[in-house]
């Protein structure tokens, strides 16, 4: 029988959704277009799953998330850059961002 993953740590599971080098954060996320709102909505799998109030329909999706990122983290959208994953629903996203601000809102989004 293959093992299940389930008590074979004693410490949680890193978060892997966001990893920083230096300026750079780099995001995991899980998005969810068509939504009623543009929100957080905790993890999917190892990835942070966000809902987007647009239809994934000419980038509008996309569109969306920068806008809402950079309202989140208090950066302009310049600063945003989708990496990966421009027609999917997972995306690597990868913000020049540092500061008290932007741990401040990691921390909240990780304990929801």
């Amino acid at each position: 029988m293959a093992p299940t993953g389930k008590g074979t740590h004693s410490d949680p599971a890193p978060r892997s959704w966001y990893r920083r080098s230096g300026e750079k954060l780099t995001l995991s996320l899980y998005v969810q277009p068509g939504a009623r709102r543009s929100e957080v909505a905790g993890l999917h799998d190892e990835l942070l799953k966000v809902r987007i109030a647009a239809p994934a329909v000419d980038d509008r999706a996309n569109t969306a998330l920068i806008e809402f990122l950079s309202r989140a983290f208090d950066l302009p959208s310049s600063r945003i850059r989708i990496r990966a994953g421009q027609h999917a629903r997972r995306k690597i996203v990868e913000l020049d961002a540092t500061g008290p601000a932007v741990e401040h809102r990691l921390t909240a989004w990780e304990q929801q």
